[in-house]
């Protein structure tokens, strides 16, 4: 059986999400029509239109948030999708239909349900970045959510004239929670 036969018989059956090899993520993502990633392309995915438009997925056996020491389990813990697009910009709804354009309608609709555990940035947050002079700290906005299958961050970066032209949605293990949002709260 040559290798594109079995990678599309796999393709029907793994769904590179948290929690899976990475063995099973790269062959769910050398068969996703949506990422077609280019030969030597594994566990990331690039893509650039022009500079100024680019489009990024990853899949990481790491914690979600700050680099940790310590086991991953042999698993994928984190996948993320970042844009770059000073043209068109990005936009939450823009993140959103990634989400579901690349994953598919079950993980879109775990999302859509998902409740919302932590927000900003916060009042707190907006008087220290103006305190310490630290505006990227105000134009970061975002939201942690806790499906019932997975956990999702979503951040947006702001100019100070409210056009954002780079964002990100991370699909991530629930049992890695407690980490990112001890971390966005510790800013």
């Amino acid at each position: 059986m040559g290798l594109s036969v079995a990678l599309s018989l796999l393709a029907g059956r793994v769904q590179a999400l948290p929690g899976q090899t990475p063995d099973e993520a790269v062959v769910w993502i050398q068969a996703n029509p949506t990422l077609r990633p280019v030969r030597g392309e594994k566990l990331l995915v690039r893509k650039s239109d022009t500079p100024a438009q680019r489009f990024m997925f990853s899949a990481s056996p790491q914690q979600v948030g700050r680099a940790s020491s310590g086991s991953t389990g042999g698993i994928i813990r984190t996948e993320e999708t970042s844009f770059f697009d000073i043209q068109n910009g990005v936009t939450r709804d823009r993140l959103q239909e990634a989400l579901r354009v690349i994953y598919g309608p079950t993980v879109y609709q775990d999302f859509a349900q998902a409740k919302t555990l932590y927000a900003y940035p916060t009042q707190n947050t907006l008087d220290r970045a103006v305190n310490r002079d630290t505006p990227l700290l105000a134009a970061l906005q975002g939201e942690v959510r806790e499906g019932d299958r997975y956990a999702y961050w979503l951040e947006i970066a702001r100019q100070k004239n409210g056009f954002a032209y780079s964002g990100k949605i991370i699909v991530f293990l629930r049992d890695d929670l407690p980490k990112l949002e001890a971390e966005l709260r510790n800013r």
